[in-house]
Parts: structure tokens; sequence; C-alpha cells
């Protein structure tokens, strides 16, 4: 038999680990708190065990892992981005956005610009030249505070990929493409998109203005005008990118998407879908024209929130996004024409489409 006291080995370690993707979380938890007392093995052990937390939504105990890992292991760039996320989903901005900066370190992060001119710090500046990264719904969420920095008497240059460049040319700042060789203006300093809030200090209670802040432009309202039939029209996103990292949760089984496609009025807005769709611009003038978007966890869900058409999305259980909150709620501070089903378990997507189909008629007055 087995004591609380005796080492780790490797081959337990990794045969808990296989135990835990199995689903038999108390076996692994155990061996991941013993294996926490052998240096060798702590390292592993910690973020195995954080892990093994969040799939339970035992959010401040993976967030307290993260802090005593970090005891272990001071600076390490995923523990750090990996409590700030916690800390997000928490609802705790001020203490996560700092850690959040630690993402640039990342294998997996962000290339930097390389610029003659500092990284901005939140001090005030005249101009100021702000970098795409990250999905493109962190794009979406974080061009809301352009408007707010323009106010100030910044002048804003917006470097984004293609897609977003007609989208976000409405928001008072110059918008370069992020392709081919770029010539960037000079500026006082730059910043990465996903640390302006940071910077800015925004708070959840800072966000409850909720006004959009994204329209289509005229030339792409005149393009799908009367393109969309005059029945109750929903717009439905049923699977992301495969190559994000958790879409194997995110997005709908194709049972779950066969359901949102066959709603009455339904309007694919997947990039594989029947509209010529070229551009978020060309989404944006598409979804203003309807009545509903239903959607999984994808910039399609930012970008009906951004120009406030009702949204409903559907998130998974496990590895929810932070920006939903983890406290269960079905509201969203970013976006108020927003809501949000979640699944009750893994993998449960049949209870999330019971929910909209049950709240589809009184939606459209049907009740």
């Amino acid at each position: 038999m087995t004591s609380l006291t005796d080492p780790v080995t490797a081959a337990e370690l990794r045969r808990a680990f296989l135990a835990h993707l199995d689903g038999d979380l108390a076996a692994a938890e155990a061996v991941y708190r013993r294996a926490l007392t052998d240096p060798g093995m702590a390292p592993a052990a910690h973020r195995h065990l954080i892990g093994l937390l969040e799939a339970q939504h035992r959010w401040e105990a993976a967030a307290d892992e993260c802090r005593a890992a970090l005891v272990r292991e001071p600076g390490q760039a995923d523990l750090e981005t990996n409590l700030a996320t916690l800390l997000l989903g928490l609802g705790r901005y001020a203490e996560a956005w700092p850690l959040l900066e630690a993402r640039a370190a990342l294998r997996t992060g962000s290339v930097r610009p390389d610029l003659p001119y500092p990284e901005w710090d939140g001090r005030p500046v005249r101009s100021l030249t702000i970098w795409d990264e990250q999905g493109f719904g962190d794009a979406i969420q974080h061009s809301r505070f352009i408007p707010a920095l323009v106010a100030r008497g910044i002048a804003v240059t917006l470097v984004v990929r293609p897609e977003l460049c007609a989208l976000l040319s409405g928001l008072g700042a110059a918008v370069i493409p992020a392709e081919g060789r770029l010539r960037v203006p000079l500026a006082d300093a730059w910043t990465m998109m996903g640390s302006v809030p940071g910077r800015l200090g925004v708070t959840l209670e800072s966000l409850a203005d909720g006004q959009p802040y994204l329209a289509p432009a005229p030339d792409r309202r005149a393009k799908w005008a009367g393109r969309i039939g005059p029945a109750a029209r929903i717009g439905v996103v049923a699977r992301g990118k495969a190559v994000h990292a958790n879409d194997a949760q995110r997005s709908l089984p194709y049972e779950g998407a066969d359901f949102l496609h066959s709603l009455p009025g339904a309007v694919s807005l997947e990039p594989e879908g029947p509209l010529p769709l070229d551009d978020f611009a060309d989404t944006a003038a598409v979804i203003e024209q309807l009545d509903l978007v239903i959607a999984v966890d994808t910039a399609v869900a930012h970008l009906a929130g951004a120009i406030g058409k009702p949204c409903w999305v559907l998130l998974p259980y496990l590895g929810p996004d932070w920006r939903w909150l983890y406290d269960g709620r079905t509201d969203s501070p970013w976006y108020p024409s927003l809501r949000i089903y979640r699944q009750p378990a893994p993998r449960d997507w049949a209870s999330v489409l019971r929910a909209v189909a049950k709240d589809l008629p009184a939606f459209f007055g049907q009740a």
C-alpha cells in the first residue's frame, strides 16, 4: 500500500496524469500532492494540479496553487500568465493585468514589434502605436478602448491584421494592415493590444457604461443591404478555428452544429459558410441586419457585442475563457447585449441547446 509520504516516481506521475485525463481526478490529485514534496517532481506536479483544479472549477484553489508554484519558481512566465487569467476570470482585474504581461515571454506569445521608441507604461503621451496580437476576438474586445485614448488627445496608430482594418477604421485611429513590409510612423510609445486595459487601469466597474463602439462602414451597409431575408434571422457560429487550444471543447459537435444551422432563418456567419464574407466589416454589416446571433466562443460573439446586437454565447465547461468570468453569470460586463449559456458539465452541449430551443420562442415574441 502506498503511503502519503512515499516518494513519487516519474512513471507514477505519468500514470496519474493519464488517470486525470480519463476522469479519475481524485486519484490523480492525491499523487500530484504527494509529488509536491519532491523538488524534482514539484514543477510538473504543480502544473498538472492547477489544470486539474481548473477542470473542477475550483478557481480559487487553482489560483492559490499558481502562487505556491511561483514561490518555488519565481518569474516563470507560464505560471504568471496562468495566474493572470485565473484572476481575470475571478474579476480581480487590478491584480491580474501586471501578471498578464508575462505572456510576452511564452513560446506561444505574440511577436513584439522592434520599434525605435519605448513601450508605453500608461503615462501621458501625444502619440501611440498599438500592435495587434492574440485572436481576432481579443482585438475586437480591446479595441473598445481606442476612442477613450483618442478622446485624451492621443494620436493612435493601430497595426492590425487585414481582416480587421475596415472594421476598426471608424474608431478615430490611423489603421495600418499588418502585412508585408510595414512603414510605421514615429510615436511617443507603443503597446501591445492586450496591454491597453492594464495600462488604463480597467476594472469590472469601469466597464459599466456598456455602449456599442463598433458599427459597419457605410459602404459595407450598402453592399449587404437587402441581401438577408425578412424572416426571423439568426446568425449562427457553431465551430471555431481548429488551431485554437481549446477548440475541442468550445466548438459544437456535428449534431449540435446541425441543430443551429437548421433553426428557422439561420444564417451562417462562419468563414466557410455560403456568404462571401471578405472580412469582419462584412460580417458586421450582416450582423446588423439580423435579429439575434447564437455563437460559440469565437470572434463573432465579440463582434455582435461590440455593435450591440443580441447574442447568445455558448460556453464549454472545460476551459471557459476568462473574459466571460467564472461566477456562472449569464450576462457580460464587456457586452450588455450578450447572454451566456454555460455547459453544466463537461461536454454537455445537449443541455445548452435545449435551453436555447426553450428560450427562442420568447425572444421572437412567440411565447
